[in-house]
């Protein structure tokens, strides 16, 4: 059959399994035809905006994860703010703006099925900035709301945030500070310290390269801590649990200390593991995508603290998506605040 249409797709193609970072040589940036010709249920999405996250890493690898790994030669798995270019289905219009997995590409054919994640409308008119659908209002601060709906934290609490300065951290912090907890991140270096006590309104923010961040961490958390909503993992989580609060709360949502090490180094244990049996406190891993019926009520949620000036949000925009691999590389290197997204296209309309 002949395609209606046939687009040049610049596309990002994972040829082998990254060794340590994405900037390694695993992505290859290619452009190439791409045959439009839809069939009942797809769509063609022109992607917007591509959310970089630490889970990239995660997909690229063979590592044993939550998803399968990207396979061999695919284009790279990553969530994307879309509009709807052509469509056969009624429910996603011509001009619809969607958010989905539509991969580190400009353009994708795609169904539900094709992608393996719904394909989720937004509304029309957006109420929002487009890019806070990958980001604030999107599945970073549903991870945020998500975390202290499986973990409660209560008026008066102590509230570790480790990479507070980060799109899920810093959500994450403001919710607690909405629920009367004392906030505590932990963030890279004296500017982000300062942003994140400042601008964010955490209690206060110890920072981890300094050379007496244990200490710092002490003195921030002088009744111990109930929850611990981390990011981070490796040494830093390790002194967390070591300064638990008897029926403490920790809350696993990243470790992306360990992923540039998935592959070809052994990765370190948590020493102070212990402290979850001496203190009687429950640690849990979560991940959005197993919480879709939370999506709604947290956007709903997010957006009512924004009203209230209780929630801020911070960007860090790269344009182009020939920059996406080099703009990757500061989630590890901490070379953005906030959100990190490639501005791939703007709207049509």
């Amino acid at each position: 059959m002949t395609p209606t249409s046939t687009l040049q797709n610049r596309t990002y193609r994972l040829r082998r399994r990254p060794v340590t970072d994405l900037s390694d040589g695993a992505l290859e940036f290619a452009t190439e035809a791409l045959e439009v010709d839809l069939a009942e249920g797809e769509v063609l999405l022109r992607n917007l905006y591509l959310s970089l996250d630490p889970t990239n890493r995660i997909w690229a690898s063979d590592y044993r994860g939550y998803m399968p790994p990207v396979p061999l030669d695919d284009v790279m798995r990553g969530v994307c703010m879309a509009e709807v270019l052509e469509s056969r289905r009624e429910d996603l219009p011509v001009g619809a703006k969607v958010v989905s997995s539509s991969g580190w590409q400009d353009y994708c054919v795609a169904s539900d099925e094709s992608l393996g994640i719904p394909i989720a409308a937004l509304p029309d008119p957006v109420p929002a900035p487009l890019s806070t659908f990958v980001g604030v209002l999107g599945h970073n601060g549903a991870t945020a709301y998500i975390g202290f709906e499986l973990g409660p934290v209560k008026a008066g609490e102590t509230v570790v945030v480790s990479g507070a300065a980060g799109a899920t951290g810093s959500v994450a912090g403001q919710i607690a500070k909405a629920r009367g907890a004392r906030v505590v991140g932990i963030a890279g270096g004296p500017a982000k310290c300062e942003h994140v006590v400042k601008h964010l309104g955490f209690d206060a923010c110890v920072d981890y390269k300094a050379d007496d961040w244990r200490d710092q961490l002490d003195h921030a958390t002088p009744d111990g801590i109930d929850v611990d909503f981390e990011n981070v993992g490796g040494e830093i989580m390790d002194h967390v649990l070591s300064r638990l609060n008897i029926g403490a709360r920790v809350l696993l949502c990243g470790m992306i200390s360990q992923y540039n090490d998935y592959g070809h180094k052994e990765l370190p244990g948590q020493h102070q593991i212990a402290q979850i049996l001496m203190q009687r406190a429950t640690m849990a891993g979560f991940l959005v995508l197993d919480h879709a019926e939370l999506f709604e009520p947290a956007a709903m949620y997010l957006v009512g603290l924004m009203m209230e000036g209780k929630l801020v949000y911070d960007e860090t925009v790269v344009d182009g998506l020939e920059n996406a691999v080099a703009a990757y590389d500061q989630l590890y290197s901490g070379g953005n605040l906030g959100k990190l997204v490639v501005k791939v296209a703007d709207p049509s309309t």
